[in-house]
């Protein structure tokens, strides 16, 4: 049996120190800590990767402090649409769903499209009717309005100059599991303001998450644009499977790919077969967490935490 390895992150972005005071740093590292372990008590039983990251992100969905789920950010018209995806490295099977405003839990629905449709991607209402024909919870829209969203709503509308301390944006895992098997999962509420129907990075595979035994797992987090076009997910696999790159040189190089051409704020998490890890950002701020074979847990909301804690 091999080592266990689950990283989870909730979101990178640059952002002004004072948007998040110690309160909020302490509820969210908390919040991190409950995903973690509620993905890694799976891994540590011997279960699956695939159920890991699902577990994890499924926590964080729950959670309102972090941009998936019920802590989803308002589009324009103040509604709330959700994405995700999962994929499964062992078969190269996957599951993504987008423009969601009714179910619970996006990643659950992601998975659910993996394991019992015929089609990888669903969107929209046809999404959400095959929700509803598999059982799986649906929620008013109410749910996932909080007033701090609300209250970010109204700033935009209003064209406020003003950072917010919510600030925030996708959810994800990556595991290995002790069978040898990689698994990814992402999810968002996407960015504040979005225009109706848009579409982020982190139900495109290979842009904001991909994953595959013989190479690597991957989830990025960050602005879902330039992470699409940059190919950020597929360009750490790309990086470790034809140059030959250790995981963090893999993630450093795509966290700056084409950034000359694609500016913007990128995350990285990645793990490989031999389960060695990966946490890189251009941002000051990358809430992340990991566990590797039982031992402490690490547990970061701004990236000089990380950058002392890998010295």
């Amino acid at each position: 049996m091999g080592k266990c390895v689950l990283i989870i992150h909730g979101g990178a972005v640059n952002t002004d120190p004072a948007t998040i005071p110690a309160e909020k740093e302490e509820q969210l590292k908390r919040g991190l800590l409950a995903a973690l372990r509620a993905g890694y008590e799976i891994l540590e039983r011997g279960g699956h990767a695939l159920d890991a990251v699902e577990s994890a992100v499924k926590s964080m969905e729950d959670n309102r402090l972090f941009n998936a789920g019920r802590g989803g950010m308002f589009n324009i018209n103040g509604e709330v649409e959700t994405e995700a995806s999962i994929m499964d490295g062992a078969t190269l099977r996957g599951g993504a769903v987008s423009g969601l405003k009714l179910v619970r839990n996006p990643i659950s629905l992601a998975r659910t499209v993996m394991d019992k449709c015929k089609h990888t991607f669903l969107t929209a209402e046809g999404a959400q009717e095959f929700a509803l024909s598999q059982g799986l919870a649906l929620q008013d829209p109410n749910y996932f309005k909080t007033d701090q969203q609300r209250q970010e709503w109204m700033e935009i509308l209003q064209e406020a100059e003003v950072e917010h301390d919510n600030k925030h944006d996708t959810v994800g895992a990556v595991a290995l599991d002790m069978h040898g098997n990689l698994a990814t999962a992402t999810s968002t509420g996407g960015i504040e303001g979005k225009l109706r129907g848009r579409v982020g990075d982190s139900c495109i595979f290979g842009g904001g998450a991909y994953a595959n035994n013989e190479v690597c797992a991957v989830s990025c987090t960050g602005d879902g644009e330039i992470i699409m076009l940059a190919n950020v997910a597929h360009e750490v696999y790309a990086l470790r499977k034809y140059k030959k790159m250790t995981i963090t040189k893999a993630a450093q190089a795509a966290v700056e790919m084409y950034a000359d051409k694609l500016a913007g704020d990128r995350g990285i998490i990645a793990v490989d077969p031999e389960g060695n890890i990966a946490i890189e950002s251009n941002t000051n701020v990358f809430r992340c967490a990991y566990l590797v074979d039982g031992k402490e847990p690490f547990v970061a909301v701004w990236k000089e935490e990380l950058q002392e804690h890998f010295k």
